[in-house]
């Protein structure tokens, strides 16, 4: 029971995040991450601790394609109270820049997601990340440079449109 206690208190919020980004629904990352957790908990298979993060990771995607699949999307509650010291033109500026991000995140193929989130969020090296989408390497990188540039122009389009 420690060994696991130990795994989740060290990748859980890892693994929310990944999921969050994925998925652009806080209910759902917390759904996906407890849902990951579960699997490996109830897994036969031990953990291989050298690939443990990419291990989860892909749990979670795996977790997260399959909500989407069935369709249970849930409507988008704002729950989030405003920073009552902060401004309320700095936190819609903030909220309007996470938007943007969301949105040009969901806008990439899933594939193309899950590799620049694992790249840029999660710090994974190409060699892992390529392990946990059953991917060569060098389509890896592709994959992360082409998200990039189409994240940019996103971006680009909705700062300067045209």
């Amino acid at each position: 029971m420690t060994g696991f206690h130990e795994l989740y208190e060290r990748y859980s919020r890892d693994v929310y995040r990944f999921a969050l980004y994925l998925s652009g629904d806080p209910a759902l990352a917390d759904d996906v991450t407890s849902e990951t957790f579960i699997r490996v908990w109830s897994s036969p298979e031990p953990v291989r601790m050298a690939t443990v993060k990419a291990y989860l990771l892909t749990i979670a995607r795996n977790v997260w394609l399959m909500e989407r699949r069935r369709g249970s999307r849930r409507q988008d509650l704002d729950e989030t109270l405003p920073d009552p010291s902060a401004t309320v033109l700095r936190n819609l500026e903030m909220k309007n820049e996470l938007d943007r991000v969301l949105r040009g995140l969901q806008e990439l193929p899933e594939v193309d997601r899950a590799a620049l989130l694992m790249r840029a969020e999660e710090g994974l090296a190409y060699e892992e990340i390529a392990l946990a989408l059953s991917l060569p390497v060098v389509t890896v990188k592709v994959k992360v440079h082409r998200a990039r540039l189409k994240l940019a122009r996103i971006r680009d389009q909705e700062v300067f449109p045209r």
